[in-house]
């Protein structure tokens, strides 16, 4: 396995220089790449969904389905297109703002766009190193609330076919830092504290990984400080321009794989305007 450096991160590319595939490569070399990278690009190995839905069960113990994204293929169910749109992504780690953060995010390439489109990343370690002592001592201090509705077709897209009232209780009740209500109407509104600042998987390191910025911007969804008091906009601005300075990227190519550790880097996209661009996703807990 030939590797190189990507950018100025951490992440590493691994090349193809011996026409095998992908599903060919050691799985506990890989495994070590990925614990101390926390990103790998595959390149060279042609890689497509089916391919990517493969690789990824040597390391996943299960895969959970993504409730805003489109389905690409009923016979892999998991696998679904990257958000809709084609409008920029502001930094954010998947499923962050719940209780139900996956370990490791997967994208494979079909199609690049002409222009734009890039996956962005930024290494939530670093970003919590070079915030200021003050914006430091408030996160440490203070954690942050994501209240969030979601209709009933949502929770029973992410609960499964035939999910009932009672799989939502079962599923979410006595989770720390959660509190939900049940809806006249099914749909369910939740509140989730947590901390912005997480350890990460592989080191236990400190780091900035969440999802306060994307969800700040969100228009559907709510971000506090658990008493419910307004995060300032100056404190919301003040970490965006520190994350535009550490902003990394992955210029697609078709065939590309990447594996994200969820819990260290949080990414985003460039925005585009060609409609052929095609970015498989896949999420999933590691074994």
């Amino acid at each position: 396995m030939e590797t190189d450096s990507l950018l100025t991160s951490s992440a590493k590319i691994i090349h193809n220089n011996s026409s095998q595939t992908i599903l060919q490569l050691p799985v506990q070399k890989t495994l070590d790449y990925f614990k101390s990278s926390g990103i790998l690009l595959f390149r060279g190995f042609g890689v497509d969904y089916e391919q990517m839905k493969a690789f990824a069960e040597k390391f996943s113990s299960r895969f959970v389905l993504d409730k805003d994204r489109p389905i690409v293929d009923p016979r892999n169910k998991y696998v679904t297109l990257v958000d809709p749109g084609m409008h920029y992504v502001s930094p954010h780690c998947e499923n962050a703002n719940s209780p139900f953060r996956p370990d490791v995010i997967w994208f494979c390439c079909g199609v690049p766009a002409a222009q734009g489109g890039e996956t962005l990343y930024w290494d939530g370690v670093r970003v919590w190193q070079e915030l200021d002592e003050e914006l430091r001592q408030l996160f440490i201090t203070q954690k942050i609330k994501f209240s969030q509705k979601f209709p009933a077709a949502d929770w029973k897209r992410f609960l499964g076919v035939g999910a009932t009232l009672a799989d939502v209780k079962r599923t979410l009740n006595g989770i720390l830092g959660l509190s939900y209500e049940i809806n006249q109407d099914q749909s369910i509104s939740l509140e989730y504290v947590c901390s912005a600042v997480v350890k990460t998987k592989y080191g236990h390191q400190d780091a900035f990984a969440n999802s306060l910025i994307a969800e700040y911007k969100n228009p559907r969804g709510v971000v506090t400080f658990e008493d419910g008091s307004p995060i300032p906009s100056t404190v919301i601005n003040t970490i965006q321009q520190l994350m535009n300075n550490l902003t990394e990227v992955i210029p697609w190519q078709s065939g590309d794989l990447v594996m994200i550790d969820n819990s260290r880097f949080l990414h985003g996209r460039r925005s585009f305007t060609d409609r052929r661009r095609r970015i498989y996703s896949l999420l999933s807990y590691m074994k």
